[in-house]
């Protein structure tokens, strides 16, 4: 049964990519057929994902570093009550804030040189 898992998660991804791929032609069809245009849904102006993901990426590896250092040095001790699930909760917080953090530095970013846009 187990072999099933990495089957059926495939399938499952491929059908909702396949889906919304399908369903996003269908509306732009929709939209071409009235007369509208199918391209004003797209943003103006820069796009900063590649900001984005960079400052993403780069958070989640500086978390994932500290969260290594901190479980090899400071919760290195051997202790016969230690639970290793906090070290590895350890790991996903601090993933998730230098992450979330990389995302908030991003928006500043965007937020700054859209007001310098619109100044000039």
């Amino acid at each position: 049964m187990e072999f099933l898992i990495p089957i059926l998660l495939g399938l499952g991804l491929f059908a909702a990519i396949f889906g919304i791929r399908y369903l996003q032609n269908k509306e732009n069809m929709l939209m071409i057929q009235n007369g509208m245009d199918p391209g004003i849904r797209r943003p103006k102006g820069k796009s900063y994902i590649n900001l984005t993901w960079g400052l993403l990426l780069m958070g989640a590896g500086i978390g994932l570093f500290l969260a290594y250092l901190l479980d090899n040095t400071v919760l290195n001790f051997d202790h016969p009550n230690r639970d290793e699930d906090a070290n590895v909760a350890i790991y996903f917080a601090l993933i998730a804030i230098f992450g979330g953090l990389g995302l908030l530095i991003s928006h500043i970013i965007e937020k700054k040189e859209s007001k310098e846009e619109n100044k000039t």
